[in-house]
């Protein structure tokens, strides 16, 4: 019987076939995806990712239910998370590392 890949995996995978992507161990054993030296976002196991957006995206995100808090920082606006229970979450994950990941080219585009 194969083994299915675990939430990170999948994630992990994905996020690293973007150009530029390059990942690994934080100082505080996250996971974390960086794209021209800017974090992009980190994985905490499979349970849970965090990121960090302007201010006005976090506030679009949190509205609408993509994002939650960051439990570190609960009362700012900017750092953020989403919990990992199933596929949607997976997809979710992705698609909000996906919104770091062209923010952060867009930036080392105009600075070329």
């Amino acid at each position: 019987m194969d083994r299915q890949p675990s939430p990170s995996e999948r994630i992990t995978d994905t996020v690293l076939s973007w150009p530029g992507v390059t990942a690994g161990f934080g100082r505080h054993g996250e996971f974390a995806f960086r794209v021209g030296g800017r974090e992009i976002g980190h994985l905490h196991g499979d349970g849970a990712a965090h990121f960090v957006f302007d201010k006005a995206l976090w506030v679009e995100l949190k509205a609408t239910g993509r994002i939650e808090p960051h439990p570190i920082f609960p009362h700012r606006q900017g750092p953020a998370a989403r919990r990992i229970g199933g596929q949607a979450d997976i997809d979710e994950v992705i698609a909000l590392m996906r919104l770091n990941y062209e923010a952060a080219t867009a930036r080392l585009a105009r600075s070329a």
